[in-house]
């Protein structure tokens, strides 16, 4: 009992740490859709603070600790929010990762740099490197309790468990009990909504990291007597927390906190209670966290549907298309000509080491061209095949097998590993992929690797150099050579493959899964082609690697290695292999140029490589890519070329729309006008100059078939997209329009704009009472509600997400008949709902009308929303074609603006009119 009872007590400790992590992690992921990476590095340089302020300056622990946790963590949470993650949060999964991963070996080194320099201007610091057995908050040396026969505890772990609970309760009453709580949960169920309620995502994201910092500051402080300094340990501890942040599906932080408790708990107990045999297992007992990660993965992470989905990760244009091939290819076969030319000229045997060294490297970062560049999927366990084929590569040759025959089996080997880390990718992807990569890489570092059979101990194997006939390779020339014809090979087979229908069908994977699967491709041989072709030339680039340096050992390359090379990758450009070679002389020259000629820190280098995630933010695709396509610009203008202007296609249109009347009765105060809109997403311009004017008491149904644009209107008018001309005008005081195109979403709905999105327009996971809150402040006005709406007032602690469909849309309407704003603006109000419901719907609308609100109803069926509407506006392919009043709908010239018809043909138009005469009625 009492061994059990110390197992569980030490669990708690690391549970404890884990809890925070994962608490943190949730927060900011939530908030922001940013899986940070980088959050154990943040706890890292929190610690770091700590130490410095307490042991090198000297301050009490206790006031050092709370500058830390509260001034310093949340103070660094916000400026990583508005510097970086804020940008982060609008790009696609792997810039985010990548970007994240590159502050987890920056920030590490920058906190170390800084406090070098410090060091060397006089301020009297404690040294930060290799410090071990550093005291806490609590009393050094800490204090021991006895609680029973073999379990103790010390002032240490009380604390821990102190700060624990405490930490526990603050954010229970923080998101179930204040605004600020109501708000993050409801961000997490949609982060647009949550705007058009007047509340700003941005300000609730740079809270949640300043909230996800100070937990990370916490741990930081609190792990100092475990951890010491070590910005691995940190890491480590991050990435066995994503457990915990899994099991609460990164969106439940009370889950996430005890799954963190448990989790410490549990890796104690089946550490302490497995069966003897897994002592023959090394590295068993280390390694349960990873196990429990990778199964948790696989067991919680759902695939979402993909069907009806267009291009999810469609390729970006590609500048140099329609250019020549050779043309294309020069500037390459130039540099690579004048490459092989140094390494025999002027080049030092220094410098050809350097070369050669990077020529390796970019032999494995191909690899990652293949897998994420083509595939679109992130691979943390690259280094695992590197190590793993090496090994197997000096295993081999110390039997006396030759060179090639160790590079083939341990290729192999590679592409066996490969297929094995490729089958959690035909169930996860994205963040999800990348965590279950990582911990088998993790798997591998500590128990695959330090098998001795396989390690030959700390000294490895040996991988000499193969001698070629004549040629000799133990010659750094000569390797560099060779290296060279190697590289330019293997990205002429990758070019090829991309070119080829394999690649064809890998990259229709990746950016249309469904579309892929009913052209034939099967999706699940596709993701193992790919996993099992860039782990073997992951496999073979390393085993040239250790050739490089003659000897392989376990600890050569570790899954924090592989971190490091996928942002250098990443930054440089993942989707095009020349610039993985890029990548790669980069990783193999810069550090000493760096130490050459800038500066001899070690830590410069590093942390520069990690910043380069930051570009990313500028430009998902990398630094070689924005280079290239500003020198092809630059290059077309002084030619006198650039791009060819393209004209737009004349779309016929039913007639020139006419200035409205004002409605019978309704007031003709214009509050909401569009003028000349022109708007769309990315280079497709969905809206060509569109024209309306949304009066005070009137409705203004907006008609069109299915992608006219009425949807895009909508959110030009809501804030949510940007015109790139035109203006959007909004009646002030007085009546006096001004203008407030470039006003966000959040600003409008405070100004009284108010958007209900096509679907329900509620937060699922919130209560009925709490969606209420989002726009109804007092209790009063929800009662209000609650004597009109019964039936929500006998579920009101029901998730919204439960109710059905009419009374989901009447959560969502019921608010503003409380509170009613100055324009609402419905895009498809009656979609989905049965005709009962839509009638209700439709009484409510008018209800606000008459109320002085100014309704913009968009709808695709015209027959009931012109039962209610007072003026009536017809879109067609981007263009408002007719306006008028609703007694003035003419229903053979509607018809004909729905088709596109000419107006002069009207034959034509009669005939189109009677084909369609139970969808269109006239008033």
């Amino acid at each position: 009992m009492s061994e059990f009872v110390a197992f569980v007590i030490s669990g708690l400790v690391t549970g404890a740490i884990y809890a925070l992590l994962a608490s943190g992690l949730v927060l900011a992921y939530s908030a922001s859709g940013v899986l940070n990476f980088a959050h154990g590095a943040t706890a890292f340089l929190s610690a770091l603070t700590f130490y410095e302020l307490h042991e090198g300056l000297g301050w009490p622990a206790v006031p050092a600790a709370l500058a830390t946790v509260f001034v310093f963590a949340p103070a660094l949470g916000l400026l990583l929010d508005r510097v970086m993650f804020r940008r982060l949060a609008a790009l696609g999964e792997i810039p985010q990762i990548v970007a994240t991963i590159g502050l987890l070996v920056a920030l590490p080194a920058l906190g170390l740099w800084i406090v070098k320099l410090l060091t060397d201007a006089g301020v009297d610091l404690a040294p930060a490197e290799n410090q071990f057995g550093l005291p806490g908050v609590g009393p050094s040396p800490a204090k021991h309790w006895k609680l029973m026969h073999g379990v103790g505890i010390d002032s240490d772990q009380l604390i821990t468990w102190i700060v624990t609970a405490v930490v526990a309760i603050a954010l229970w009453i923080l998101m179930r009990h204040t605004p600020l709580g109501l708000r993050l949960r409801a961000s997490v169920d949609s982060r647009t909504l949550t705007e058009l309620r007047g509340v700003s995502a941005d300000r609730l994201s740079g809270i949640a990291w300043m909230i996800s910092s100070g937990l990370a500051g916490a741990v930081g402080v609190l792990a100092v007597p475990m951890l010491s300094l070590s910005s691995v340990d940190y890491t480590l501890f991050l990435f066995v927390s994503a457990a915990a942040a899994v099991l609460g599906r990164f969106k439940s932080v009370p889950i996430a906190f005890g799954g963190g408790l448990l989790l410490g708990v549990v890796q104690n107990l089946v550490a302490g209670y497995a069966p003897s045999w897994t002592e023959k297992i090394t590295g068993f007992r280390t390694s349960v966290p990873f196990v429990l990660l990778f199964v948790g993965l696989l067991v919680l992470s759902r695939s979402k549907r993909s069907a009806g989905t267009a291009a999810v990760d469609a390729p970006p244009p590609d500048y140099l298309a329609g250019m020549p091939p050779l043309r294309r290819w020069a500037p390459w076969i130039a540099a690579w000509l004048f490459a092989a030319v140094s390494l025999y000229t002027w080049t030092t045997a220094f410098w050809i080491g350097l070369i050669a060294q990077g020529l390796a490297a970019a032999l494995v970062f191909l690899s990652f061209t293949v897998v994420t560049g083509l595939g679109g999927m992130v691979s943390l366990a690259q280094a695992t095949f590197v190590t793993a084929s090496a090994l197997t590569a000096g295993l081999l040759m110390s039997h006396g097998v030759s060179f090639f025959l160790a590079l083939v089996a341990g290729t192999l080997v590679a592409v066996v590993l490969g297929v094995v880390v490729a089958l959690p990718a035909l169930r996860l992807s994205g963040r999800m992929l990348a965590l279950a990569t990582l911990a088998l890489a993790f798997l591998g570092d500590q128990v695959l690797f330090q098998m001795r059979w396989f390690r030959n101990g700390d000294a490895g194997w040996a991988v000499p150099r193969p001698v070629v006939g004549p040629v000799d390779l133990n010659d750094d020339r000569a390797l560099g050579l060779a290296l060279l014809v190697i590289v330019a090979a293997v990205v002429v087979l990758v070019r090829n493959l991309e070119n080829s229908a394999s690649g064809r069908a890998m990259l229709a994977v990746r950016s249309a899964p469904p579309a892929a699967m009913a052209s034939g491709v099967s999706i699940v041989r596709t993701k193992l082609a790919l996993f099992a072709i860039s782990a073997g030339i992951a496999g073979f680039g390393g085993v040239f690697w250790a050739s490089f340096n003659t000897r392989i050992t376990a600890g050569e390359f570790t899954a924090m290695n592989g971190l490091v090379w996928l942002a250098i990758v990443v930054a440089a450009g993942i989707r095009r292999p020349q610039f993985a070679v890029v990548a790669g002389l980069t990783f193999g020259l810069f550090p000493h140029v760096m130490e050459e000629y800038v500066t001899s820190s070690p830590h410069v280098p590093v942390i520069l490589f990690g910043l380069a995630g930051l570009a990313l933010a500028g430009n998902p695709e990398g630094w070689c890519v924005q280079m290239a396509e500003a020198g092809h610009t630059l290059r077309a203008r002084i030619g006198g070329g650039g791009k060819p202007s393209v004209p737009k296609p004349r779309v016929a249109v039913a007639e020139r729309p006419e200035e409205p009347a004002a409605a019978n009765g309704h007031g003709a105060d214009v509050l909401l006008r569009l003028r000349g809109i022109r708007a769309g997403y990315g280079d497709v311009e969905v809206l060509h100059g569109v024209d309306l004017d949304v009066r005070a008491g009137s409705i203004l149904a907006l008609l069109g078939a299915n992608g006219a644009g009425k949807s895009t209107t909508c959110a030009v008018a809501a804030g949510l997209v940007v015109p790139t001309s035109g203006t959007v005008e909004l009646a002030g005081q007085g009546d006096v329009m001004r203008d407030i195109t470039r006003l966000s979403a959040v600003r409008r709905s405070r100004d009284g704009v108010l958007l209900a999105p096509e679907g329900r327009g509620i937060f699922p996971s919130l209560t009925i009472d709490e969606n209420l809150a989002m726009w109804l402040r007092s209790a009063d006005e929800r009662a209000r509600v609650y004597e009109r709406f019964p039936g929500l007032a006998a579920r009101r602690k029901v998730p919204a997400g439960s109710l059905s469909g009419g009374e989901q849309q009447q959560l969502a309407i019921a608010p503003l008949l409380v509170r009613p704003p100055r324009v609402l603006i419905a895009d498809e109000p009656s979609l989905g709902l049965a005709p009962l419901v839509v009638e209700e719907i439709f009484r409510f609308v008018v209800e606000l009308r008459d109320m002085g609100v100014a309704l913009l109803l968009v709808e695709e069926k015209a027959s009931e929303i012109l039962t209610v509407a007072d003026e009536v506006a017809f879109m067609s392919v981007g263009r408002v074609s007719w306006r008028g009043p609703r007694a003035e709908v003419d229903e053979a010239r509607l018809t004909a603006a729905y088709l596109g018809i000419e107006t002069a043909d009207r034959d034509r138009a009669d005939r189109a009119a009677a084909a369609v005469r139970d969808e269109v009625t006239p008033a």
